[in-house]
Formats: structure tokens, sequence, C-alpha cells
């Protein structure tokens, strides 16, 4: 069980109107100007936007694929170890983190890929 990173990148690109930003270590992707997610390619990690409760589950179900990276607005954000999470779940969890960012509009308009 293992992503590449190309696979994540697939997940992101499937995605309306995703727009990316370059930092020096990382790689921020927002939708319409609101964040959802982050990559760091040194760790082969991700950065997803949650609700506090599937961040709270994540972390006690796998800590050894799931990190508590902080909280804010209300969210909880999840570190994601690309080694130890398969390709349906990541893409799960790359859909919500986007969803959670997205207009009303847009997930209307793209339900979950499959």
């Amino acid at each position: 069980m293992s992503v590449r990173s190309a696979e994540f990148h697939e997940m992101v690109d499937a995605l309306a109107e995703v727009e990316r930003g370059k930092g020096s270590e990382y790689t921020s992707y927002s939708v319409r100007g609101k964040r959802f997610g982050y990559y760091w390619p040194r760790t082969e990690t991700v950065g997803l936007k949650q609700t506090l409760i599937e961040q709270q589950a994540l972390v006690a179900e796998r800590p050894e694929v799931f990190e508590e990276q902080f909280t804010a607005g209300g969210f909880g954000w999840v570190v994601v170890h690309l080694a130890g999470i398969d390709a349906d779940e990541l893409a799960e969890l790359v859909y919500e983190a986007w969803r959670l960012s997205a207009p009303e509009e847009l997930i209307a308009a793209q339900p979950l890929p499959r």
C-alpha cells in the first residue's frame, strides 16, 4: 500500500479550479483562493484540510500514516504519509479537503471522482 507523488498530483489535477502555489519546500493547493492542501516532496507527505472529527479519527486510527498538523477556523489539518495509504482512500481525503474549501456550485458540478 503506497501512493506515488505523481498519483497524488493526478488526483488534485482532476478537481475543478485548483490553484497551485510554490513555496521553497512545498506546493500549496487552493480553490478560489481557499487553501485545502499542501505537498512536501522531501518527505513525500501531504497536508489536507479535514473536519476536526475526521482529523481526530484518522490520527487515532493510524498514527503511523496520519499526523495532526494544526487546527484553524474550525478545521483540522492532517499530514498524510503517502507510503502508508492506498489510492482510493487518499482520493477520498483529497476530494473532501477540496470540497471543504470549494463553493457550492463547484461541488454540485463535480462529485467525487471514481
